[in-house]
């Protein structure tokens, strides 16, 4: 094996990243291990590379000379799936009880590991994912019993603490999750400690796990947007507990809703349905505005299952839910940044998976027209998405120039989903790399993803 210091990446981006940080790996480490046990095969590390970065499932006896060396049974690898079955660190818990000790232990989880797990892939999905939130939608929350354990926690104490909450959320949409995470993950563990250690009404502990529950919520939105996968579930079930233990049903459907997204960016669609239908089938006390944001989730997971009718029958609902609701309805604060331009951007970005950009491209034009300057990090989304409906109507020469104005957006607003939609939408733009046109885009995204 080599002796050399891998550099540890700031994200693991597959399974196999974690076990070469772990052992200290280079990719030629990894095929010369295969070449060794399977034998007359090429031993270049481009293989290894292909199968960590591009997604190349490496073929059964490469997967088994691996397995040998990492002490996996033979009987794993062949009934998991690459790459589920490598040991890539331990799992994402999310079999919490649904009473205030599982919240409470599902916040602890949180706090301790959620913010160092640089792991940028899924932990948890399958089956494993829909029975989480059917779990959610079918039970009801105990009562809150105060706990006595320290000094007595104030309703106005509550209050100051809930003050900070608008002050987070402007960071992390303005600047990035990753600019964000580990301020939101600091306010969350002062959060549980204070859970953990003080007393407190039934009314104050309430309020004190809905704190903990949006802390948890932007915690790990922010890690999502970083791409700190495995974070964002830690953050977002035991976001989902604490949620249950303040019996803050809508605030769990937001974040079920959160977890849909997330599925939908790793092309699980199945699993991004279950967890968008049990949020809008849960959510029953939603005010018209919060219903349509959980409408509209609902159908992206339809588009992407290229289920036109059953998205377009939830569009409809959300378009009339949008119409009627009314600024002054009691909605959560969280749900402000669900405006005009994000509803049209959403209703966009299904007949984008659709493949009817005409359609996509009018209601893109209306969010960038709509959006707000100071949302940034929105604005490049909504960019990139226009240049994909470009692309889907054959005007590459219009994509190539939408792409080119997203660079500065998000070297304003850094979000790792940003850089990975316009890595993606450069790639499907018809032009090769020493193609004139796109000379300019490809310098700077290099400096960007670099």
């Amino acid at each position: 094996m080599s002796r050399q210091r891998v550099a540890q990446p700031d994200l693991l981006a597959h399974p196999l990243s974690a076990i070469r940080a772990e052992r200290n790996w280079t990719y030629q480490d990894v095929v010369n291990i295969v070449a060794r046990r399977v034998g007359n095969v090429a031993a270049r590390r481009e293989k290894a590379w292909r199968w960590e970065n591009w997604g190349v499932v490496p073929d059964l006896d490469s997967q088994l000379a691996l397995a040998d060396e990492l002490c996996v049974p033979e009987s794993r690898v062949k009934t998991e799936a690459w790459p589920a079955w490598l040991p890539d660190g331990d799992p994402v818990r999310f079999s919490f009880d649904w009473t205030q000790d599982g919240g409470m232990q599902a916040l602890d989880d949180a706090v301790e590991n959620a913010v160092m797990d640089r792991r940028g892939f899924l932990k948890i999905a399958g089956g494993s994912l829909i029975g989480l939130a059917e779990e959610w939608l079918g039970i009801e929350p105990g009562e809150l019993v105060a706990v006595l354990k320290g000094g007595q926690v104030t309703i106005d104490f509550i209050e100051r603490m809930e003050e900070g909450l608008p002050r987070l959320r402007l960071l992390e949409s303005t600047h990035g999750g990753s600019r964000a995470r580990r301020l939101i993950d600091a306010e969350l563990g002062m959060v549980v400690e204070v859970l953990e250690q003080s007393s407190y009404t039934a009314v104050v502990g309430k309020r004190l796990y809905r704190l903990a529950a949006e802390l948890g919520r932007m915690a790990g939105w922010a890690s999502f947007d970083a791409g700190m996968h495995a974070a964002a579930q830690r953050y977002w079930v035991a976001a989902l507990h604490a949620a249950h233990a303040a019996n803050e049903r809508l605030m769990g459907a937001n974040i079920l809703k959160s977890m849909s997204l997330q599925c939908y960016d790793f092309s699980l669609p199945r699993e991004a349905l279950a967890l968008a239908s049990s949020a809008y089938t849960g959510a029953v006390t939603a005010t018209p505005r919060a219903a349509a944001m959980l409408a509209l989730r609902l159908a992206r997971a339809h588009a992407a299952l290229g289920e036109a009718t059953a998205c377009e029958r939830v569009i409809s609902e959300a378009d009339t839910l949008f119409a009627n609701y009314d600024a002054g309805d009691d909605d959560p604060a969280w749900l402000a940044y669900f405006d005009e331009s994000e509803f049209y951007a959403q209703i966009g970005t299904c007949y984008l998976d659709l493949k009817k950009p005409r359609k996509a491209d009018a209601y893109l034009i209306k969010t960038l027209r709509l959006a707000s300057r100071s949302k940034v990090r929105d604005q490049a989304t909504y960019v990139i998405r226009r240049a994909s409906a470009q692309m889907q109507l054959k005007n590459a020469d219009r994509a190539n120039s939408l792409l080119q104005k997203a660079i500065p957006l998000i070297q304003q607003a850094p979000s790792e989903r940003n850089v990975r939609r316009l890595v993606r939408a450069r790639e499907r733009l018809p032009f090769s790399n020493s193609d004139p046109r796109t000379r300019h885009l490809d310098d700077q995204l290099s400096a960007l993803v670099a």
